[in-house]
């Protein structure tokens, strides 16, 4: 009976793993971007409407090489000051500043995931409202809800509240899989080649914490919030007391962000392969649909299988030894090889270590350089009036007759063309209107000087012509 139980452990921490990683991948697909969308969102304004726009898609935090190198750093700095913590001062005080702040990002993360499964339940289409502050012009803050956020949220308080009040098990692991769903959306590897940095660096971190030192099983067991999930050994022990068997969230979402950046990478060949660009309509073949539509997906299930294989390689040796083991010690070369087996397989190597996905901070640049090209465009065409402007004013009085041979204008030609000159003059003196204007010397002068100067001219060339 008792071996029954653990194998139900077993299949249940399983699942609790799979489920958060298949589900929190297809959430992580942007949705598509057309000329038509674009259009649509111009006429509407600057705020979307409703809640399956296309302004919907939430913010992420992309992962560079740089930051995968610093991944075991962090992390072991991180995992040695709990531990010290935890040796040092009184665990219950500890633990409850941990449980309060887990509580404000587990209020967070329930009402993202109870959104996401009503919309995606029903499919429902919601009035989108819109909190924004501006500075210089600038958006600073934008927060977009709906009336069913602000339902969800409070639905998240009152289970919050029951969690803090009775640290019950399974309301725990709930907020473990909203912890881990949202991990996988929020956080994204702009390349396959940050995501083998990451995997192998933790690779490493795992195998030193677990089997060279006792701080990573120790801050396991004394750390009392949702940072892992459980499952009783047995339900009903003889004893009353319930042991269990765990998983840690790192062991989800670590491999989890690689596995959705599989499932993005098939979903950009497919795009690529039917002619889909941002500028353009969407090709016919989408039927309209700017997310949900069906594609190929071999990197995603090959890497997915992976991990299954990986986590039960695991639970298989843990079993078997009776000891703790690092899952990232048998998930990163499984979901690593997996795609590289991939690639070769199709012939795609080269596609996969080129692929990357632009960052937000790549978006920031191109939007500043565009800016900066168009301002250089706006001071040229302000300058263009007045040198225009300038060369009417100091045209020579002389005509061309022949190749290279100049001869003088007549009195009445003069006349005529100085007469043209100022009206022209006038003209883009009446468009422009400067604050300054340059003279003929190459100084500058206000508006009323130049009038003078004008009225001079005039008399002038009224002279000549009477004469």
């Amino acid at each position: 009976m008792a071996e029954a139980g653990l194998f139900l452990a077993y299949a249940v921490i399983g699942t609790m793993a799979v489920a958060p990683i298949y589900f929190g991948s297809f959430s992580s697909l942007d949705r598509l971007k057309s000329a038509v969308s674009k259009k649509k969102a111009s006429e509407k304004g600057h705020f979307a409407e409703y809640s399956d726009s296309e302004d919907e898609d939430e913010e992420s935090e992309a992962v560079t090489a740089e930051d995968a190198y610093m991944f075991p750093v962090y992390g072991s700095a991180a995992l040695f000051s709990m531990y010290v913590i935890f040796k040092y001062l009184n665990k219950d005080w500890v633990n409850f500043l941990l449980s309060g702040y887990f509580a404000l990002l587990g209020v967070a993360a329930l009402t993202q995931l109870g959104v996401r499964v009503v919309k995606g339940v029903t499919g429902a289409k919601l009035p989108l409202y819109h909190l924004n502050l501006v500075h210089h012009s600038k958006s600073v803050f934008d927060l977009r809800f709906t009336n069913l956020h602000l339902g969800m949220m409070g639905a998240s308080m009152l289970c919050t509240a029951f969690y803090l009040y009775t640290k019950n098990w399974a309301v725990s692991n709930l907020f473990g899989l909203a912890f881990s769903f949202s991990a996988i959306i929020l956080i994204r590897l702009d390349s396959f080649k940050s995501g083998m940095i990451m995997l192998a660096g933790l690779f490493v971190y795992d195998i030193f914490w677990v089997f060279g030192t006792e701080v990573m099983v120790s801050v396991a067991k004394n750390f009392d919030a949702p940072i892992k999930v459980v499952f009783p050994k047995d339900l009903f022990p003889a004893d009353g007391k319930l042991a269990f068997t765990m998983l840690g969230l790192g062991d989800i979402v670590v491999p989890g962000i690689f596995v959705a950046l599989c499932l993005r990478f098939d979903r950009q060949r497919y795009l690529s392969s039917i002619g889909y660009a941002k500028d353009k309509a969407l090709p016919r073949v989408l039927n309209d649909k700017h997310r949900g539509f069906g594609f190929p997906t071999p990197y995603f299930n090959a890497c997915m299988a992976a991990y299954v294989a990986g986590l039960a390689t695991t639970i298989t040796v843990m079993h078997t030894f009776k000891a703790a083991q690092p899952a990232l010690l048998y998930l990163s070369p499984a979901c690593i090889l997996a795609v590289i087996a991939t690639a070769v397989v199709r012939g795609e190597l080269a596609a996969v270590f080129s692929y990357s996905e632009e960052t937000k901070k790549d978006e920031g640049d191109s939007a500043e350089s565009a800016g900066k090209d168009k301002k250089a465009d706006g001071e040229e065409e302000e300058k263009a009036p007045v040198a225009h402007r300038y060369n009417l004013r100091n045209q020579g009085p002389a005509s061309t007759s022949g190749a290279g041979l100049t001869t003088p204008a007549s009195a009445g030609e003069l006349a005529d063309d100085e007469q043209e000159n100022v009206k022209a003059s006038r003209v883009l003196d009446e468009k422009v209107n400067p604050i300054s204007e340059v003279s003929d010397d190459g100084s500058e002068t206000t508006p009323a000087t130049s009038a003078k100067g004008k009225k001079g001219k005039k008399s002038g060339s009224k002279a000549k012509a009477k004469k």
